[in-house]
């Protein structure tokens, strides 16, 4: 049995509440808690005390090294570690950790993706520590190293992370929500943009994965034919936990939990192989940071249980993918959730100009949606297997759908639907008190009871961008709708017309029915709605007109930095692209191409052989095989070719934009075919000559 108790051992390793209070004098714990809470500019004079307090408290639990944690532009962490040992000519050692040291550290910009802001010769770049979320001690067997969590912005003051714009939609989203709740009488002083995340992921037996180049280089299986069993029986979603990865998956649990991240749930998802990790909903801020430590965690963790964790959001064909679900709402200092529509939505007026505000936003920005997690995983999971469409749309359930439609219709609604119970005919079986609306698990952005569930984000993708999207153009809707009532003399007659309004204009984005279904496909273009099946086309979003001047108003992010985004998205996909075509041709070239010639020699060695037997035995199984494989076999070489001669062409484009539609238009579709070159072979050649473990053996092994 584990050693750990939960109670007692939960944020051990973490610069808490009752560790501040601990290590700070008490007036600086004021203080700072007075700015966490509140938001309130940090006095920098605090910085020394707090980092001596810091550094007493992890060099007790066994630190001698610190680094600044912080999330450039690639979706993963950085760091750069540096001891506490400070020393003097003629004296002992000590050790050392100053206010400045705390505060600020300095990293090369331009060795991170920064989207041509800063060149290889401007390399100074600074991180600055974010005190809303906690410092923590990351413990690795006996290795103890303190990590406070910073931005990352360049020697120009450009935001290079993904962390620093989330902070100012934070402040944004809260600033705006108060103006729109001071029109109800409201004393908020501070909204939190809140979020909680699934984390969907894959394991698999370290031994195998190790035989799969496309796995190691890539994260996904280039090619791959399909097991006979797959997903079918559906009998792994929430099946029963194998002991290998219910050992695993505890002791994750036991790991985010010494780290204060709330894990609370773990599953088996649909695919063989594939699981779930869902935290309790946090300030967007933390959640992301924690997201963050989940991702590290799951694939550190596996390597110790001979496995390894795959957070591709689309590791293999024919199965589902893996999403990362970003459950969003808003809550005020007091304790009340914007997006709760009570026992009675259709009086909440509160309620239903928040819900009009978010639909209008979703349906204004859309495409900006769609962009903010634009990864190249995108182009192989969204449309199929509960991943969403690639068109955008909101759900809102049958109880506000009626709602809104009398709305529309009418200005408002006399009633609404009512929740029920479900009462078997077994004694012994209570009676179940049902939601009032069903889940749809087709729609991106879906309403979820008192949250949005945006369900686009792919699992190894940073939640920090989609939740400053949201933040960002929700704060737009609700500072239009404040500017609008807020000289309102009649205020409740006008609320109500502002609300039908925006329900009216922005209906064709909400949508209940299926969303993988080729009429909905029609129904969307007829409404109007866009349908952007490649990340190529959805990037530009991040340098439109209207999106820079949303960002710039709000100070969130500049053109320059929008512009960065988008040059960095781009340069991403062209380069995993890139790196997953050249794997292709590794593969085919020197794996798939040798096996299948060694097959077609031993096939034809055995037709020699029953010919010298005699001419009266029947080989003609032989001799189709041995056809149908040559020809396969001379398809293949020839996609290979064609492949390759390909990448260095469109890998010789200068422009940035022309080279990432010719990686979508030519190398992408040309690794589809040689794929299916591949795949027809592994289907043909023996398994015992086949060099790579088959999607049965990585699903099923």
């Amino acid at each position: 049995m584990s050693k750990f108790n939960l109670k007692r051992d939960f944020g051990k390793y973490v610069f808490n509440d009752a560790m501040m209070k601990k290590y700070l004098p008490n007036n600086v714990y004021l203080k700072l808690k007075h700015t966490i809470r509140d938001g309130s500019e940090l006095d920098s004079s605090l910085a020394k005390y707090v980092a001596e307090g810091i550094m007493n408290w992890a060099v007790e639990n066994g630190a001698t090294h610190y680094t600044h944690w912080f999330e450039p532009l690639n979706d993963s962490t950085a760091e750069k570690q540096n001891s506490f040992l400070r020393t003097e000519s003629g004296k002992k050692p000590i050790l050392e950790f100053s206010g400045k040291e705390l505060i600020k550290g300095e990293t090369d910009a331009s060795s991170f993706p920064t989207g041509n802001i800063r060149a290889t010769f401007e390399a100074r770049g600074y991180t600055i520590w974010d005190c809303t979320s906690p410092a923590f001690l990351r413990v690795i067997d006996d290795i103890v190293t303190l990590c406070i969590p910073t931005a990352f912005i360049s020697y120009g003051g450009e935001a290079l992370d993904n962390k620093t714009p989330l902070l100012r939609s934070m402040e944004v989203i809260s600033d705006e929500s108060i103006r729109l709740l001071k029109l109800f009488k409201h004393k908020a002083n501070k909204v939190k943009s809140m979020l909680g995340v699934e984390q969907e992921y894959f394991l698999v037996d370290k031994e195998k994965y190790l035989k799969r180049k496309d796995l190691i280089y890539c994260g996904r299986t280039l090619v791959g034919a399909k097991s006979p069993k797959g997903q079918e029986l559906d009998d792994h979603y929430y099946g029963t936990i194998r002991q290998k990865v219910l050992k695993f998956m505890t002791e994750v649990d036991e790991e985010l939990w010494l780290l204060g991240v709330p894990a609370k749930t773990q599953h088996n998802e649909v695919a063989p192989g594939q699981h779930e990790l869902a935290c309790i909903y946090e300030e967007a801020n933390i959640s992301c940071d924690h997201n963050q430590l989940v991702m590290e965690t799951l694939k550190r963790v596996a390597e110790k249980h001979d496995m390894e964790c795959l957070l591709h959001e689309k590791p293999y064909k024919w199965v589902n993918g893996s999403g990362k679900h970003n459950n969003w709402s808003l809550v005020t200092d007091d304790g009340v959730n914007l997006l709760n529509p009570g026992n009675t939505p259709h009086e909440n007026l509160q309620f239903l100009l928040v819900l009009s505000c978010v639909v209008a936003a979703v349906d204004n920005y859309a495409v900006l949606l769609r962009a903010s997690c634009a990864t190249p995983g995108k182009e192989q999971r969204l449309g199929a297997s509960e991943a969403p469409p690639t068109i955008i749309s909101c759900f809102i359930g049958d109880q506000l759908n009626d709602v809104v439609n009398h709305i529309i219709a009418d200005g408002y609604a006399k009633d609404s639907k009512k929740s029920g119970t479900i009462k078997k005919d077994i004694s012994t079986l209570p009676e179940l008190w049902i939601d009032v609306t069903d889940r749809n698990r087709t729609s991106p952005f879906a309403f979820t009871g008192n949250k949005f569930e945006f369900r686009m984000v792919g699992s190894a993708d940073s939640c920090a961008m989609p939740i400053t999207v949201i933040n960002t153009i929700v704060a737009k809707e609700f500072k239009k709708a404040t500017d609008a009532l807020s000289k309102s003399k009649n205020f409740k007659e006008d609320v109500k017309k502002y609300i039908q309004n925006n329900f009216k204009e922005h209906k064709r984005i909400l949508f209940g029915g299926d969303g993988y279904s080729r009429d909905w496909e029609k129904e969307a273009k007829k409404r109007g709605l866009p349908a952007i099946k490649s990340i190529v086309d959805a990037i530009p979003a991040f340098i439109d007109k209207d999106v820079i001047r949303l960002f710039s108003d709000f100070n969130i992010l500049s053109e320059n930095e929008l512009r960065c985004r988008y040059e960095v998205a781009l340069e991403n996909y062209v380069n995993i692209t890139n790196i997953e075509a050249l794997t292709m041709i590794d593969i085919a070239k020197k794996l798939v191409l040798p096996a299948s010639i060694h097959y077609t020699t031993r096939l034809a060695n055995s037709i020699n052989s029953i010919r010298n037997v005699g001419k009266e035995f029947d080989f003609s199984v032989q001799n189709e095989l041995l056809t149908d494989t040559l020809k396969r076999i001379r398809n293949l070489k020839d996609e290979v070719d064609f492949l390759e001669k390909h990448v260095k062409t469109v890998y010789d484009i200068k422009d940035i934009d022309d080279k990432a539609k010719a990686y979508k238009d030519v190398v992408a579709k040309s690794m589809d075919r040689l794929r299916e070159s591949v795949d027809a072979l592994e289907m043909i050649v023996d398994k015992d000559m086949w060099p790579m473990p088959s999607y049965g053996d990585l699903l099923f092994g």
